[in-house]
């Protein structure tokens, strides 16, 4: 059996660090699940995702061992473009992935480095924006919204590459109750939608939409027993 996300033994070390970031995890994601994974700070949340999404080795070099495999084949052999339509990463702060004077831009940055037709980069806003419902903000500027609808955004600035897999890395954890619900919301419909979902958080109350929780301690990935 294929997994949209298998990782095999993955041991992961900066350049510069005496430690290991990550030691030894192994993990098997299926179809059209919502994985959370919690942990505290400094336990190597976001260096997962950053494996998972090719980041790392891509971009951040280290010592890295084991491999993280998308639908079978090996990250560190695809290029970042190839990685990008398979598997999005939404982060905790918006403003670091939105930089376009218009949502309309914002969404169509992603599908316009793939150099497609203007017909399809069209279709592709429609889409990315209808599954987030945020048509009526499509000529405003992102950086005025409130902080859910920027996350909304900075998700269909993902959904317009088509990724099967997406990772929200403690993407509720500057917003409002009203956001929060938002992001829940259409985390539900991605997951109808055969989308295979992995949630970084270190708030429970946020991961009432997972099917499963894991937690990551001192670079470690088990299961949830009840205490971090």
């Amino acid at each position: 059996m294929t997994f949209p996300i298998e990782v095999k033994n993955l041991s992961y070390q900066y350049s510069g660090r005496k430690e290991k970031v990550l030691r030894e995890i192994d993990l098997q994601v299926n179809r059209g699940e919502v994985l959370g994974i919690v942990g505290l700070s400094g336990n190597g949340k976001s260096t997962l995702c950053y494996c998972i999404c090719g980041i790392i080795p891509h971009i951040f070099k280290g010592r890295l061992e084991g491999e993280v495999l998308l639908f079978g084949k090996p990250v560190k052999t695809m290029d970042l473009t190839t990685v990008a339509t398979q598997v999005g990463i939404v982060f905790q702060d918006p403003d670091t992935q939105l930089f376009s004077p218009t949502v309309e831009d914002e969404i169509a940055f992603g599908p316009e480095n793939l150099c497609l037709d203007r017909e399809e980069i069209g279709e592709r806003i429609f889409d990315a924006i209808k599954v987030v419902g945020m048509e009526k903000h499509r000529h405003d500027n992102p950086h005025y919204l409130s902080g859910g609808q920027k996350q909304l955004i900075a998700l269909a600035s993902i959904l317009s590459l088509k990724p099967q897999i997406l990772i929200f890395d403690e993407t509720m954890a500057q917003i409002d109750l009203a956001g929060k619900k938002l992001i829940k919301e259409k985390i539900r419909q991605l997951k109808k939608d055969g989308k295979t979902i992995i949630m970084i958080e270190h708030d429970f109350e946020n991961l009432d939409v997972a099917d499963r929780i894991m937690v990551l301690k001192d670079g470690r990935l088990g299961s949830f027993q009840g205490r971090l």
